[in-house]
């Protein structure tokens, strides 16, 4: 079996691997499988949303069974969750957004978080509270490349982790902006895969995304 990952922090979340799985578990006892074949893609750090009933389950299943993966709860929104998440042993933390109370209760979890900005103003306030590791989300709806883009001038010291609407088709874009460590996206664990428990397909997505940072020479 292969050794657990070290400790690690905000920073480094973003450069485990070029993309991080998101993942909608309908089912915990899929869990452990999923994570193997994506750990096994090249694909270590894996954020499981906390959309359905059985999302703290599964954290737990892919914590205690997968040591070489680093699971994180995505979704994150209330002050509880932080504290849920922790006890299920996720070892970081995405929302889609944030407030004083939330990023209150992630900083004091001792777990990395990434906290969802859309905007400017949003950014600047996160840097105010010292954050520079952040979620840009949705990415493609809130302005995709061109945005982050135009980020990086004035505000070189936000680095970004973009989800919402990217695939293998604008993934290396993203993945060629400066301010970007990794992106967000799911297209790796097809429903239609996860269903038929074709493991085996979901490790060959996930080994063709581990490379899409060097792909066509488009990425850093």
């Amino acid at each position: 079996m292969t050794s657990p990952l070290p400790s690690f922090s905000a920073a480094s979340v973003l450069d485990l691997a070029p993309v991080v799985p998101v993942l909608v578990v309908e089912d915990a006892a899929e869990a452990v499988p999923l994570a193997r074949a994506l750990v096994a893609g090249g694909l270590p750090a894996i954020e499981v949303t906390l959309r359905t009933p059985a999302a703290l389950d599964a954290i737990r299943e892919i914590s205690g069974s997968v040591p070489e993966a680093v699971v994180g709860a995505g979704t994150v929104i209330t002050p509880e969750q932080v504290t849920a998440c922790g006890e299920a042993g996720a070892r970081f933390l995405v929302s889609p957004g944030w407030t004083d109370a939330l990023l209150t209760a992630m900083r004091a979890s001792g777990m990395p978080f990434l906290p969802g900005v859309s905007t400017t103003s949003e950014v600047v306030a996160l840097l105010e509270r010292g954050v520079r590791e952040m979620k840009f989300f949705p990415a493609q709806a809130a302005g995709g490349t061109a945005y982050l883009r135009s980020l990086a001038g004035p505000l070189p010291q936000a680095r970004f982790c973009p989800t919402g609407g990217i695939g293998p088709d604008n993934a290396p874009e993203y993945l060629s902006l400066p301010n970007v460590g990794c992106v967000g996206g799911s297209w790796m664990v097809p429903a239609d895969a996860v269903a038929a428990r074709d493991w085996q397909r979901i490790e060959e997505l996930a080994r063709t995304a581990s490379r899409l940072r060097t792909a066509g020479g488009t990425c850093r």
